[in-house]
C-alpha cells in the first residue's frame, strides 16, 4: 500500500492561491535564480519561509503579488492549517530546484 497524504481543505482560498501563486512565480525557470540569490544576500537558508516572508522576498519577484501586496499580511490571515499546507507546498518547490543550482547555492540549501 503506497503512501497516500491526508486532503485538508483551504479555508482561505483566495489568500492562499495568491501566495501559492507567488511560490510558484518565484520558482518559474525564469526567476528562481534571482530568488535564490536574493535569499543569500539576506542571509537566510532557503528552507526558512518565515524569515523569506519577513524580508518581504516574494514582493521583489516581478509578477509575484499584485502591486501593494504583502506575503508576510496574507501568510499570516491564512489558518494555522492553511500555513501548514503553504510551507508544505513551499518545501516541496525548493526540493524541485534543479541540482546544478542547488550546488551553486548550496550556502543556503545546508541544514546546518
Amino acid at each position: 500500500m503506497a503512501f497516500e497524504q491526508a486532503t485538508i481543505k483551504v479555508e482561505k482560498e483566495k489568500e492562499f492561491g495568491e501566495l501559492k501563486s507567488a511560490i510558484v512565480t518565484a520558482f518559474s525557470p525564469e526567476n528562481v535564480q534571482k530568488f535564490l540569490k536574493r535569499v543569500s544576500t539576506a542571509g537566510i537558508r532557503v528552507r526558512d519561509l518565515d524569515s523569506i516572508l519577513a524580508k518581504g522576498l516574494f514582493e521583489q519577484i516581478e509578477g509575484a503579488l499584485a502591486k501593494g501586496q504583502r506575503a508576510r499580511a496574507l501568510y499570516s490571515s491564512l489558518p494555522v492549517t492553511d500555513q501548514a499546507q503553504l510551507k508544505e507546498f513551499y518545501l516541496f518547490k525548493i526540493e524541485e530546484v534543479s541540482p546544478e543550482l542547488r550546488a551553486k547555492f548550496q550556502k543556503i540549501y545546508q541544514y546546518y
